[in-house]
């Protein structure tokens, strides 16, 4: 007779633990930083389609590390969480510390009931009215949740850029600076700058990076990417994008589908979900728009 196989409820986490650090490890870093007007969100990403940086709701972000299908369903399902919230309840109770607790419950559960945990670290971050008010939460892949301060750092490397930021990181910074102090951070432990030394690349440019803030001077949705000439700028590299042709200088009233916004102007109204009120007809009923 053979005996049933059996391994100690400690031995299995300690597994579960060891396999989804393992996992996260291979990620490269993500960094959160806060700066005088907000929250800035970096991550070395090559890729212009699978984003590691996202929206949860009018002042919330998202950015993750891992196994990119297990970090974007957590990220729909916190913003269909934040959608049902703020539509049962008020816009106001939808804060980054209910999203954050959610997910907690949910890597918790997955991580203790399936034989697989989830190879994902996660942060929740909220812009407040002033700079004492922004949160950034970290949570990891057993569903452990912590407030963090000023900055925080995930992937394989997180130890290493956080050293790094700790030694140049100073509250208050304007946007430029962070985005410097993050990109060098980054760049420091980054496969695509190992060979350096050797003439390789330094530093991390525009295309090898993801960019985005949430920035508290925007009226409603303060989630903003930095794209093409505004992130190069800020970057200082010296490229600023083809220049326009003179045959078409002229700047539509309202940009295509699809087109990033980039920084954007601060006290433009959103009109992200729709045309702002300009006081024409109604197209089809012929109404005023007003009435």
């Amino acid at each position: 007779m053979t005996m049933p196989y059996y391994a100690s409820a400690e031995q299995v986490m300690r597994d579960r633990s060891e396999y989804a650090r393992k996992g996260i490890s291979r990620g490269r870093s993500v960094a959160v930083l806060t700066y005088a007007d907000g929250v800035l969100l970096i991550a070395e990403n090559p890729s212009s389609t699978l984003h590691k940086i996202g929206e949860i709701y009018d002042r919330i972000g998202f950015a993750a590390v891992g196994r990119y299908s297990e970090f974007e369903s957590l990220r729909v399902a916190g913003v269909r969480l934040a959608d049902v919230r703020g539509y049962s309840y008020n816009r106001r109770d939808v804060t980054g510390r209910v999203i954050a607790n959610a997910y907690a419950q949910t890597l918790g559960a997955i991580f203790t009931e399936q034989m697989k945990p989830y190879e994902v670290e996660l942060c929740v971050a909220e812009v407040g009215e002033t700079p004492e008010q922004d949160q950034l939460y970290r949570l990891t892949f057993d569903g452990s949740v912590v407030d963090e301060p000023d900055f925080v750092v995930m992937g394989g490397q997180a130890e290493s850029v956080t050293s790094h930021l700790r030694e140049n990181f100073h509250a208050g910074m304007g946007l430029a600076d962070a985005l410097k102090v993050g990109v060098d951070a980054l760049s420091a432990v980054s496969p695509a700058t190992s060979g350096a030394g050797n003439g390789g690349p330094g530093r991390l440019d525009a295309q090898q990076l993801e960019v985005a803030v949430l920035d508290r001077r925007r009226p409603k949705r303060a989630f903003r990417r930095i794209v093409g000439a505004a992130l190069h700028t800020l970057l200082g590299d010296g490229e600023t994008g083809p220049a326009p042709s003179p045959a078409h200088t002229h700047t539509p009233s309202h940009p295509a589908p699809g087109t990033p916004a980039g920084l954007g102007d601060p006290a433009a109204p959103d009109t992200a979900g729709g045309a702002a009120h300009t006081g024409e007809a109604h197209p089809q009923t012929g109404d005023d728009p007003g009435d």
